[in-house]
């Protein structure tokens, strides 16, 4: 693309955390690159392709398909490495590559060249996409519709800086590293949360809500669809301090201390998060270092590590586990009143309640005299089965309760 086909980037209109997320991996790699949520239409691809002119120049090895530094003897490839006597060394700008949509497996890690092997017969490796977006920016649209192996090829390449193919008989492997956009739509489904937490920074973008800004907006883009050039000239000073701005905190990120309690805030950030794993305090602590070049400071303070934390933990943040259920209450006790005696006025209030409750001609049949049965004086019971039938019917009325797992004695069967 062009260099007067590129919407400049101090000419974008809101979107602050995108620019900075941005801006921060362009400063330190090591981040991981930026997850972009949101919504079409919102200068998603347009501000990557513009910071990319911002960014600085490289130089790369003449005629290299990956993009070789040229001052980095241990960073060459093969091919390189065999005539590094010989290198010729040309300057350009940084690329961004596109991801191809329904991009196989070859064409994004590199496979063999079939045209190649069958004109001269020899078998030659085609370069992918990691291998054109080397020390540059890897941009995937809706990368939440990718297949998920060809997600962890690239996701794999960006974590280690290097890219390995082992097929048809090849083994290659030549350096990777590269500033890793996504973007997607969360209505179109998400990614899998293993995916998701290899994304260093994560961003919401939305539409501007207000009107003077939507106005303003529509204007620029009209006034640089005209005359690009004379709309470039206009923003060219905005850009240039940007792009200074950037390289001067790039050679200022290594001399940027963290001192050993802001450590101590980033753990507990995390930790009441709720995140997995650890790889969102190592992601805070390097993009607070790069927040805090970008303001040419050479200590991290607390105000970086806030103002990063919340790209770090959008995606990574977990709700906390639910709390256990309360304990079931204890059984109720057992009342240690009762006695044979409380049983016997409970028995006794029944009785006189049921007999309340008859009707007036039950209470008078009830109320007649019974005949008495016949005195017999001559024949009297033995003493001792009067006694045992008073003990029965003693028996039969009281009733008595035992604690549980008490011993009782068993009444004989006779």
């Amino acid at each position: 693309m062009k260099h007067q086909d590129l919407f400049p980037f101090s000419a974008i209109i809101g979107q602050k955390a995108l620019k900075l997320t941005l801006i921060l991996n362009a400063i330190n790699h090591r981040i991981g690159g930026v997850l972009i949520r949101g919504e079409k239409g919102t200068a998603k691809s347009t501000a990557v392709r513009a910071l990319a002119e911002l960014l600085p120049k490289i130089k790369v090895a003449a005629g290299c398909s990956y993009s070789c530094d040229p001052d980095g003897i241990l960073g060459l490839c093969d091919m390189c490495l065999s005539r590094s006597d010989q290198l010729k060394v040309i300057v350009r700008q940084k690329r961004v590559v596109t991801l191809p949509l329904n991009a196989t497996e070859d064409r994004v890690a590199g496979g063999l060249d079939f045209n190649f092997a069958v004109k001269e017969g020899i078998r030659m490796l085609q370069p992918g996409v990691l291998a054109d977006s080397h020390r540059g920016i890897l941009y995937v649209d809706e990368v939440n519709l990718l297949d998920d192996h060809i997600v962890d090829i690239i996701l794999d390449a960006a974590s280690s800086g290097e890219n390995r193919i082992e097929r048809e008989g090849i083994s290659f492997k030549h350096p990777s590293d590269f500033i890793l956009v996504g973007t997607m739509n969360p209505e179109e489904g998400d990614l899998r949360p293993q995916l998701l937490d290899r994304f260093g920074l994560c961003v919401e973008v939305s539409a501007e809500k207000d009107p003077e800004l939507r106005i303003l907006m529509m204007q620029r883009r009209e006034a640089f669809d005209q005359t690009p050039v004379n709309f470039l000239r206009m923003f060219a000073g905005e850009n240039k301090k940007i792009a200074e701005r950037i390289k001067a905190a790039q050679d200022m990120l290594s001399t940027v201390r963290m001192p050993k309690f802001l450590r101590i805030l980033i753990s507990e950030i995390s930790t009441e998060n709720n995140v997995a794993g650890h790889r969102a305090d190592l992601i805070i602590e390097q993009a607070a270092l790069a927040h805090a070049a970008w303001f040419q400071k050479t200590e991290v303070s607390a105000e970086d590590i806030q103002a990063v934390a919340a790209f770090a933990l959008l995606h990574r943040r977990r709700d906390p586990a639910p709390a256990p259920p309360p304990p079931q209450p204890p059984p109720p006790e057992e009342n240690k009143d009762d006695s044979p005696d409380n049983n016997e006025d409970e028995t006794q209030k029944n009785k006189e309640n049921q007999s309340e409750k008859q009707t007036p001609q039950q209470h008078e049949k009830n109320s007649e005299p019974k005949e008495m049965p016949p005195d017999d004086d001559d024949e009297t019971e033995p003493e001792s089965n009067q006694e045992e039938r008073e003990q029965n019917h003693s028996e039969d009325v009281l009733e008595q309760i035992f604690d549980v797992g008490e011993t009782f004695k068993i009444k004989k069967i006779s």
